[in-house]
């Protein structure tokens, strides 16, 4: 019995995953998708592939893997599970080495450079409680991902996707990295097993870098140091967060930025973010 992804369905896959002796994992968050017009709406937001490089993460049964190299892209695989590597191997045994790299292993513990190389998409139905390490592990470093197309958590995807006002330490870090959006809402019954929560397909086309590395790490050191009391005023959780600075420093930045004292993290853009950083200039300490 194989997996035709043009028949895809609840019965197919419990079948499959019952030969083969392959039950689902929680702990792994290993939840196969069932719904042939899910995967083919991922596949076709990740196009042109013909020819092209992809990074999936967490390819499990193979299903998204088998669809893209069906349109021609040369997949690189990462897989944790010892049992579904083994799997994968028998089921693409003719394509491995040619249009399909399979490696066993956490790709958190894997350079992205050692992967893949530029250009390169990043398509998964991504294992959801690595969501934040994968999306820091591959957007950090170089290469990023030039278009990433990720099933999420629809919480997770929604707040990543979030307009200034509801924003987060993850989603202004991603949004400086992409332009993003939510492409569609997937219900629980699109998988198997059926996961507890709704998912969601997110995609971001990702940005030239504004800063270099060194001062990325400073944003990002000031950024994180607001969302530790997101709740709170700038004027005040700023300087009680990193207050080697100076809270002098700070008023300063924030009238220059015309930025109110008595916003809160959560409002600020990224642009605002940067505008803020580039007001304070390097984050060297400075008696208060």
């Amino acid at each position: 019995m194989s997996l035709d992804p043009q028949h895809l369905g609840h019965e197919q896959v419990a079948r499959y995953l019952r030969r083969h002796g392959l039950a689902a994992r929680r702990s792994l968050s290993q939840n196969h998708l069932v719904d042939a017009s899910v995967l083919e709406e991922i596949v076709a937001l990740a196009e042109p592939l013909d020819g092209r490089q992809v990074l999936e993460i967490g390819p499990g049964l193979g299903i998204l893997t088998g669809a893209l190299l069906e349109r021609g892209a040369h997949v690189t695989a990462v897989e944790l599970d010892a049992r579904l590597v083994e799997h994968l191997r028998a089921r693409f045994v003719a394509l491995e080495h040619g249009t399909l790299r399979l490696l066993e292993g956490d790709v958190l513990d894997l350079a992205v450079s050692g992967l893949v190389s530029a250009p390169y998409k990043l398509v998964a139905n991504l294992p959801y409680h690595i969501t934040s390490p994968v999306l820091h592990h591959v957007l950090a470093a170089e290469p990023r991902p030039e278009r990433f197309v990720l099933m999420l958590q629809r919480e997770v995807a929604e707040r990543i996707a979030a307009p200034a006002g509801r924003l987060s330490y993850l989603s202004v870090f991603v949004q400086y990295h992409a332009a993003v959006r939510v492409a569609r809402i997937v219900p629980a019954s699109a998988f198997e097993p059926a996961p507890d929560v709704q998912s969601a397909v997110l995609v971001g086309d990702t940005r030239p870098r504004r800063l270099p590395a060194a001062a990325e790490d400073d944003l990002w050191r000031l950024v994180q140091a607001g969302f530790r009391e997101r709740r709170k005023m700038l004027h005040n959780v700023l300087p009680r967060q990193l207050p080697q600075v100076g809270g002098e420093r700070f008023d300063d930045a924030l009238a220059q930025t015309g930025i109110a004292r008595d916003r809160r993290p959560q409002t600020l853009s990224v642009e605002e973010w940067l505008a803020l950083y580039a007001a304070l200039g390097p984050l060297e300490m400075t008696p208060d």
